[in-house]
C-alpha cells in the first residue's frame, strides 16, 4: 500500500469507517471518565438487591437503604452519560461523582464492596482532569521583510525620549527614568 496514495472513505470497509468515527467521537469528550462513572453506578445498584446462592445457602444482601443505593447508582449512571454527551458539565459531574462515591460507602454496602466506589472515584477524578484539546495550529505565517531585522523581536523598543543604551548614571537620565540594572 502506497502511503502517498489518496485515501477515500468509500474504499474502506464499513467497520473501519465506524471505528474511525468512534475514535473521533471518543477523542472529543471525556469518554473514559464517563465510562468509569457509569460502570461505578452498576455495582452500587446491584449488590443491595442481589441474592447470592452458595450451594443450598442463599445470602440476601438487601438492606434498609436499598432505595438510597438505587438513587446513588442511577445518579452515577446519569452523570456518566452526561459526561459523554454534555462535555460542559465535566467539572460538576466530576465533583458530583466523587461526592456520590463517598456517600455510597456508608449507604450502599461499602460502596458496592468498594468496586463501585473505586470506579466512581476514578471516573470523577478523570472528569476533573480532562480538558478539551486545542486545535492544531497551522504554520506560522511569513513575517514581512521589515520585521525580520527587528532586534527587539516584536517587543516595544526605546521611546523617542530615551536612549537605546543608557550611559548616564543619574536618576534623571533618559527623561527621568531610572536605569537600574
Amino acid at each position: 500500500m502506497n502511503p502517498q496514495a489518496p485515501v477515500h472513505a468509500a474504499d474502506d470497509h464499513w467497520l473501519t469507517v465506524m471505528r474511525h468515527r468512534f475514535r473521533a467521537w471518543r477523542g472529543a469528550r471525556p469518554f473514559w471518565a464517563g465510562l468509569f462513572t457509569l460502570l461505578g453506578g452498576v455495582p452500587i445498584i446491584y449488590f443491595p438487591f442481589a441474592d447470592i446462592r452458595l450451594a443450598n445457602v442463599s445470602l440476601a444482601m438487601a438492606t434498609t437503604s436499598g432505595s438510597v443505593s438505587l438513587i446513588l447508582g442511577v445518579l452515577l449512571i446519569t452523570l456518566g452519560l452526561g459526561l459523554w454527551f454534555q462535555q460542559g458539565i465535566r467539572v460538576f459531574a466530576g465533583v458530583a461523582a466523587i461526592l456520590l462515591a463517598l456517600v455510597s460507602i456508608p449507604k450502599s454496602n461499602l460502596g458496592g464492596f468498594f468496586i463501585g466506589f473505586l470506579t466512581s472515584m476514578i471516573g470523577g477524578c478523570l472528569a476533573l482532569a480532562w480538558a478539551p484539546g486545542a486545535p492544531a495550529e497551522e504554520e506560522e505565517p511569513e513575517r514581512p521583510e521589515a520585521q525580520k531585522g527587528d532586534p527587539f523581536h516584536g517587543f516595544p523598543g526605546p521611546r523617542d525620549t530615551e536612549t537605546a543604551y543608557a550611559t548616564e548614571t543619574t536618576a534623571h537620565a533618559d527623561g527621568g527614568r531610572n536605569s537600574a540594572g
